[in-house]
């Protein structure tokens, strides 16, 4: 996306304060964090040039320079490469495939004692199992709309299902952020976006310009028919399809939540009626 490099830059700029990085904070400061030329002296570099990297008017920026500015900045792993991307786009700008392989689909099968699914590009769900949509109903929404972000900051009832709905919306946005930086070019992204972009909490926490893996955490739900839920979940990529993520969503057995699971196991695996991963799976 246009000017998205100049905008992580004085996102990144702005959390830092004078006096963290050594510098004197005295008198009026018309921006927040770090000026442009505070950067530059940081780095090692001139100020013309800071500004012209900021404006992205350089060409063949060394590693040198960007870990000087990744330095100052204080990028942690995910934001440097997160930079490099912004300023070294992929050379295939094709939009990622979303087709989940049978294998896949079997695997989400199997795994019947725990809530897990497949989510592609764009946070698409692509493909679960009978736990998951137990809890989350993925066959109720429109294809088009099977979308976590979507969910998160379109649906109604998010709020009240995620009892930590500002850390779930964080997590989301952040990773978005992250798909953007590796595929600026994807069509679908922007109408996404924009689409999001109606929520005002999604609109101002994008112009933040975080980014995040999405690995592991936990999610805590309220769900209306079986009550508060507590999961932890790990993200998996897949070999040979690395925008394809597994999401597996786990419990201790003798917990609440794990006693909650087991009922919903037994009650699907005897109700030949309820759905199944390769019937109400995506794509």
């Amino acid at each position: 996306m246009d000017g998205d490099l100049g905008r992580f830059l004085r996102s990144r700029r702005a959390r830092i304060r004078p006096e963290d990085a050594g510098l004197p904070a005295h008198g009026r400061r018309r921006v927040t964090g770090l000026r442009r030329e505070e950067v530059a002296l940081l780095a090692g570099m001139s100020v013309e040039y800071y500004i012209r990297l900021e404006q992205q008017r350089v060409r063949n920026v060394s590693d040198e320079v960007l870990d000087a500015v990744a330095r100052v900045l204080r990028l942690d792993g995910t934001e440097r490469a997160h930079l490099r991307r912004l300023l070294r786009p992929p050379d295939d700008r094709r939009a990622p495939l979303s087709h989940v392989r049978p294998g896949v689909r079997m695997l989400l099968d199997a795994a019947d004692s725990m809530p897990a699914f497949v989510i592609g590009p764009r946070m698409d769900v692509l493909a679960w199992n009978a736990l998951a949509e137990a809890i989350n109903g993925f066959s109720g929404m429109p294809e088009g709309e099977r979308n976590m972000a979507r969910q998160t900051f379109l649906e109604a009832r998010a709020r009240s299902l995620y009892r930590d709905w500002a850390t779930v919306a964080a997590e989301t946005i952040s990773y978005l952020r992250l798909y953007a930086g590796r595929h600026p070019d994807d069509p679908l992204l922007g109408p996404l976006v924009a689409d999001l972009s109606a929520d005002p909490d999604f609109a101002r926490m994008w112009e933040e310009h975080r980014v995040a893996e999405k690995t592991f955490g936990v999610k805590l739900l309220r769900h209306p028919e079986l009550g508060d839920l507590d999961f932890a979940y790990e993200t998996l990529a897949l070999p040979g399809d690395p925008e394809l993520l597994v999401v597996m969503c786990t419990a201790d057995p003798a917990s609440p939540t794990g006693r909650t699971l087991a009922r919903l196991r037994r009650a699907y695996q005897g109700d030949p009626d309820k759905p199944d991963v390769r019937v109400t799976a995506a794509g």
